[in-house]
């Protein structure tokens, strides 16, 4: 089985207030070992990223970001990296491609953050993702990350009433009544297919005990795979157990697929 991991991290593992988290990131993923690990809120990783990766005995590859924060992907060996690089469009975050060798043939894993403020930005943004796994996902290909998107054909109603108005306002369209999920929406019509509802429970990935006043118990988090990568997931869940706790303001979620890293 290949495990594989998305996870924001938020602010890179380190809070304004001096606090360093990214002990408890590495108890984490050192406790699950994912194969291929994305990560999101990677601010100040330019210079980090390298040791992180290398406390957790993964190759890392780095996506900048000209606005927001960067991303990346993180690879474990034996796994041999085929191609690496970023997603050239002008995210407000970023997004990195990384493809691997396997024996099912090359899996591309594409780890990403959406536009947290608008929802049209995020539309957007998941239109040129759309047309990048297309292009260059090949058969097996998985989008990781944070959508900052609640799913489509769900009622968030009383959800959001208990968000403050400014952060409601991320969640709903020009009309100020009608929840916006046309970034994931857009995604599904493209043909990738949410692992979620291969697993059981609510899924919700915000907020942990470590904070999060702009969430309100929701699912922003997704792995969304192509439709034969699909067919290989055995086991989807929300990490919630250990330092995932107090790790980030998100849990990370993990996946297993039959794609034997090899």
């Amino acid at each position: 089985m290949l495990r594989l991991m998305t996870w924001n991290i938020r602010t890179g593992g380190r809070d304004r207030d001096g606090t360093d988290r990214r002990d408890r990131i590495v108890s984490v993923v050192a406790a699950h070992r994912p194969d291929v690990l994305a990560l999101q809120e990677l601010r100040g990783s330019d210079r980090t990223l390298g040791g992180l990766a290398q406390r957790l005995g993964m190759a890392p590859y780095l996506a900048r970001s000209w606005f927001g924060q960067p991303v990346a992907v993180l690879v474990r060996p034996p796994l041999r990296v085929l191609r690496a690089g970023p997603v050239r469009r002008p995210f407000h975050h970023a997004a990195a491609r990384v493809r691997v060798a396997t024996p099912a043939g090359p899996l591309t894993v594409f780890s990403t953050h959406l536009n947290p403020y608008s929802g049209g930005r995020r539309r957007i943004e998941a239109g040129w993702l759309a047309t990048a796994v297309r292009r260059g996902g090949g058969e097996l290909a998985v989008l990781a990350g944070d959508l900052n998107t609640l799913e489509p054909d769900v009622d968030h109603a009383d959800r959001l009433a208990g968000l403050a108005a400014a952060y409601r306002r991320r969640h709903l369209r020009r009309d100020g009544r009608t929840v916006d999920t046309r970034a994931v929406a857009r995604l599904l019509d493209a043909g990738l297919v949410d692992l979620w509802p291969r697993a059981d429970g609510d899924g919700l990935t915000v907020p942990t005990g470590h904070g999060g006043a702009e969430f309100a118990g929701m699912r922003l988090d997704y792995l969304l795979a192509t439709p034969a990568l699909a067919a290989r997931v055995r086991a989807v869940r929300v990490v919630r157990d250990g330092d995932a706790e107090t790790a980030s303001d998100h849990y990370p979620v993990l996946a297993e697929l039959d794609v034997a890293p090899g």
